[in-house]
């Protein structure tokens, strides 16, 4: 009998008539023939609120309780599930992360996956039940409870997807699938029937949301078809897998945007070697997360560098650079918070000229001016100001005419 993993999403279980939603559709598939193993995140947003408690009562909020805290969510969740599919006359088992055989490291709120072992899960299947687990959690060696940080529920789905070698993993979700561009910004934004593993890396690391870009990752490694679709309509989505190489790429496939980074630029840095990495080392030790980097043209022997952070991360990353100023010689580092990214994905850019030149003039025709530039084999971004993100994502839709269906 064939075997899906059925993902469910925080807005999809949000409330009791989104979970007995759920529980009618997991109990439809059944009746199809096909058994289902689910997957759920905790309620709407009861990770934020117990989050909200958390501040509430401590200041120093050890990870290790605070992932005790957070897991509750899921827990939570599924056996609720399991209750409405009782009601419905099919048989479940509500699992935690560590019941179903999620075993990570010790790296408490943001744990990463060692192994899977769903030898229970198996034996849930092989009874003729559905198994309910808990997403984005596991235990440790020294046997604590671990919380794989937000989007982890998309992980945990398809890491069992991959270890149980169904036939595929739906993730459902609030949208319909995987667009063009985001529908609030641009109206006209598709949604694409199939997308491949590399482009949709580059949507989700450039700012497109959903699915987490760990999931899509560990799918890609592991050679797990995607179904990305909504709990609402439960209309056909988005298929993400691998690229068919006979097939003919779309020069561009989405416009992204990302508004949760800073700028830094330190200023006046002597052009010689090892400014660069005495800089980043020291980011790097105070664990601040770098992205773009730009080193302008040196003037006089000396040169500018920029680059992109969490928002977070900026008052740390001045910090940090204006702690080793001295030693590398800089004259001033300056910050800014307000910018955006605008990114255009596709794997046809491998294969056509023109891509940058037409982003460029685009942009300049709107006299958006862009303050750094980086690419890959099938992404360009742009970093601009904040407050032209919109009409950058827009006018770069239209110009590529991404609302017209693939012939």
């Amino acid at each position: 009998m064939p075997v899906v993993v059925q993902k469910f999403g925080g807005s999809s279980v949000a409330d009791p008539d989104r979970i007995r939603a759920v529980a009618d559709h997991i109990s439809r598939t059944c009746r199809r023939g096909t058994q289902v193993v689910a997957v759920v995140s905790a309620m709407g947003h009861e990770t934020d609120d117990l989050l909200h408690l958390a501040e509430q009562v401590s200041r120093l909020r050890p990870g290790r309780e605070m992932d005790m805290l957070i897991t509750a969510g899921e827990r939570k969740a599924t056996a609720l599930l399991c209750m409405a599919l009782h009601d419905l006359g099919v048989e479940a088992d509500s699992l935690t992360g560590s019941q179903a055989g999620f075993f990570t490291d010790a790296t408490h709120t943001n744990a990463k996956i060692l192994e899977v072992r769903p030898e229970r899960v198996r034996q849930v299947l092989a009874e003729g039940r559905v198994p309910v687990v808990g997403g984005a959690q596991g235990v440790s060696a020294s046997r604590d409870v671990t919380f794989l940080g937000r989007g982890g529920s998309d992980t945990t789905a398809v890491a069992l997807a991959a270890a149980l070698q169904v036939d595929a993993c739906e993730l459902y979700t609030d949208v319909s699938g995987v667009f063009t561009a985001d529908p609030r910004i641009v109206p006209e934004a598709r949604r694409m029937s199939s997308v491949g593993f590399d482009e949709l890396l580059e949507m989700t690391a450039t700012g497109c949301p959903k699915p987490a870009m760990r999931s899509v990752e560990f799918a890609r490694r592991q050679r797990v078809p995607l179904h990305v679709r909504s709990s609402f309509t439960w209309e056909p989505g988005t298929w993400v897998q691998e690229e068919d190489p006979s097939m003919e790429k779309a020069i561009i496939t989405a416009v992204t945007y990302d508004t949760s980074e800073a700028k830094v630029t330190v200023q006046g840095v002597p052009d010689r070697p090892g400014i660069a990495a005495a800089l980043f080392r020291a980011l790097s030790d105070h664990d601040v997360m770098v992205d773009m980097i730009v080193q302008n043209t040196s003037d006089d022997g000396r040169t500018d560098i920029s680059f992109t952070v969490p928002t977070e991360h900026l008052a740390l990353a001045q910090r940090s650079c204006q702690d080793h100023a001295a030693e590398l010689g800089a004259t001033r580092v300056l910050g800014d918070d307000d910018i955006a990214k605008v990114s255009l994905v596709g794997a046809g850019m491998k294969s056509h000229s023109g891509v940058s030149a037409t982003v460029f003039e685009v942009l300049a025709g709107r006299g958006i001016n862009i303050e750094m530039i980086s690419t890959s084999s099938i992404r360009i971004t742009c970093v601009v100001r904040s407050d032209r993100m919109e009409e950058a994502v827009q006018a770069l839709h239209d110009a590529f005419e991404l609302d017209r269906p693939l012939v």
